[in-house]
């Protein structure tokens, strides 16, 4: 495997995890943090970038990707979850939203448009250009690592160059958890950029382009596939980074909403008229990466499990659900998809953390069980309580475990219940 086919993997695993919602967490984060940006960028490194590399090394290192990982619960559980995943984070969530979210913060910053008849004609012509791409998986690195990154890159390059020039750095104080625990803010915000999940769906994108640039044996694959997430990781640090100062440094004349408002107004300030053209070209660009790397993936898992229906049919199928949902609207996307994805995140993490740990230390089944059970009760909880339902005894109850405040209560039972899998595993020989 050489070095330049790493290299343009590493470039297209990059743009795959680099949408919308990661260009405009970390400005926000900057903006908010202020004196503390130092431990808030640190924590969200941590959940933004290593977690989604150690999905994509937990993938690779796996004999067949996501359901092998998920069956080491049960045969059925790690089909259905592997399927779940794929719908989830695909279909019904990051391929519409990726469409939205180019018309709302790219197109509409570019030109002056509304109404459901724009959306409509921009999602047409965006699919378009997603199907056309996505149609050839062996061209996926070629089209991206090669074309659309490196372009996406400069663009990026250009407005954080310019910034570092004109924006001064001013003491700011930081505000809310920010304030009083900077680090844990900055790991839950890195948290909801979710990419852990969409890695599981990722590493077997790159496994593939591997494959199509010759790499045959397990290490060389393993090899390859850590060289990318390598590449990768780096590129996600460097621009997040990147993206939090400037959100540190920008003038506070404005009230900022979220962070598309923050580069926004920082492309104003530092080109002028031509400011909403650039963050548009970025918007749109880190929309169409990921969009392409989620139909290509989806597409090829469903072909995997049943190949009766052809990779190019699937390519098709998925293109014409991202159209036909993204044309409801991001709020109603957002609802409907949200509550799931709460769900099957916490899962996802303790089973990549589980499988990375199995890889080089053993482990049975009586470990992933009892973790995933335990983790399933409070990502359950999670998801009733997205939905409106009132549980204030059982808020009681699990609000005295650690981090439950946050969002992130499953974290110290779900791996005192593996830690406790693990020991029965030992007495039982399945270590």
């Amino acid at each position: 495997m050489s070095r330049k086919n790493v290299l343009f993997s590493g470039l297209m695993l990059f743009s795959l995890f680099f949408g919308a919602g990661n260009l405009i967490f970390p400005p926000l984060l900057g903006l908010e943090s202020g004196n503390n940006f130092g431990p808030a960028i640190t924590g969200f490194l941590i959940t933004g970038v290593l977690l989604p590399f150690m999905a994509v090394m937990a993938i690779s290192l796996s004999e067949n990707g996501l359901i092998s990982i998920g069956s080491r619960v049960h045969g059925l559980f790690g089909l259905i979850f592997a399927i779940i995943i794929y719908m989830s984070i695909g279909a019904l969530y990051g391929i519409p939203r990726a469409s939205n979210v180019a018309y709302e913060l790219g197109v509409k910053q570019i030109v002056d448009v509304d109404g459901w008849l724009a959306l409509f004609l921009f999602s047409l012509l965006f699919f378009g250009v997603t199907y056309f791409i996505s149609l050839n998986p062996k061209k996926i690195v070629d089209h991206i690592g090669q074309l659309l990154t490196p372009i996406l890159l400069l663009v990026l390059a250009l407005l954080v160059i310019r910034a570092f020039i004109k924006f001064e750095d001013i003491a700011s104080p930081a505000v809310g958890n920010y304030a009083s625990s900077p680090f844990v803010k900055g790991f839950v915000e890195g948290y909801f950029t979710m990419d852990a999940v969409a890695a599981l769906a990722f590493g077997i994108v790159v496994i593939n382009a591997l494959k199509d640039k010759g790499a045959t044996s397990k290490s060389e694959l393993v090899k390859g596939t850590l060289g990318a997430g390598v590449i990768a990781g780096l590129g996600l640090a460097v621009v997040y980074v990147s993206l939090g100062w400037i959100g540190r440094v920008i003038p506070r004349e404005n009230d900022f909403a979220n962070g598309a408002e923050i580069l926004t107004v920082a492309s104003d300030i530092l080109f002028g008229s031509g400011g909403g053209l650039l963050f548009g070209v970025i918007v749109t660009l880190a929309c169409l990466t990921t969009c392409v790397g989620l139909i290509n993936a989806c597409s090829r898992f469903f072909n995997e499990i049943y190949p009766k229906i052809h990779y190019r049919s699937y390519v098709a199928i998925f293109v014409l659900i991202g159209l036909l949902v993204s044309n409801l609207g991001l709020n109603t996307i957002l609802s409907l998809a949200v509550p799931l994805l709460v769900f099957i995140y916490p899962i996802s993490i303790v089973l990549v953390i589980l499988s990375l740990f199995q890889h080089f230390a053993g482990g049975g089944k009586m470990m992933y069980r009892l973790s995933v059970s335990v983790t399933a009760i409070f990502a359950l909880y999670e998801v009733l309580t997205n939905i409106g339902y009132k549980m204030e005894v059982l808020t009681g109850v699990l609000s005295v475990v650690p981090f439950f405040e946050h969002g992130l209560g499953w974290i110290l039972p779900a791996f005192v219940a593996a830690a406790i899998g693990y020991g029965m595993d030992k007495v039982k020989g399945d270590v």
